[in-house]
């Protein structure tokens, strides 16, 4: 087929919906952009739409998306809760495996003073009267 003659084809095809003029070359960017929201690789896109080079795609493509911005921080922003959320976990149980050691540790220094006590006669740890 002549390209000339799929391109006049399809501008009857646009009069005849009543959509506003598109051209034919503004579909190629439109599933280009479509595809990138969807969460397409821009190297999937890049080849698919056979740019030589990765950089023309996201030149041309994801300047016109703030969404994929926003959509980008939001997952960043959730991974970096997700590791403050681990961490905190680490931390905390960190925690309590000291206080129990240190709870553990206290509990026997208390029982060697008591035990002294009574090895010195039962009169405390004084010794005295």
């Amino acid at each position: 087929m002549q390209p000339s003659y799929l391109t006049h084809r399809f501008h009857k095809l646009v009069a005849a919906s009543g959509l506003p003029p598109v051209r034919l070359h503004d579909l190629r960017h439109g599933a280009a952009t479509l595809a990138l929201v969807s969460g397409t690789e821009l190297k999937v896109v890049q080849g698919t739409l056979g740019h030589a080079s990765i950089v023309l795609t996201a030149d041309t493509y994801v300047s016109v998306l703030p969404q994929l911005y926003h959509d980008s921080a939001r997952a960043t922003a959730r991974l970096v809760l997700k590791a403050v959320r681990a961490t905190n976990r680490k931390i905390g149980k960190a925690r309590e495996r000291r206080d129990s050691r240190v709870a553990h540790r206290d509990s026997r220094s208390d029982d060697a003073t008591t035990g002294q006590g009574k090895a010195a006669g039962g009169r405390g740890r004084a010794g005295g009267t």
